[in-house]
């Protein structure tokens, strides 16, 4: 929980650029977390330069 201190770990799938996302998105201190036109210009660069992906299940 992030009121707690935890800090948001990284699911073994999550691409390092989504994580990154996540985190700045779950900062402790309201101030400190992303604000949505940021949020949504990382998206965006996500979507047009998508994170190389391993299929694990082959």
């Amino acid at each position: 929980c992030i009121t707690q201190g935890r800090e948001l770990e990284r699911p073994r799938t999550c691409p390092k650029e989504v994580h990154l996302l996540m985190q700045g998105c779950w900062q402790r201190e309201p101030q400190q977390r992303l604000v949505i036109k940021d949020i949504y210009n990382r998206l965006v660069a996500l979507v047009k330069n998508p994170p190389v992906y391993l299929d694990i299940l082959e």
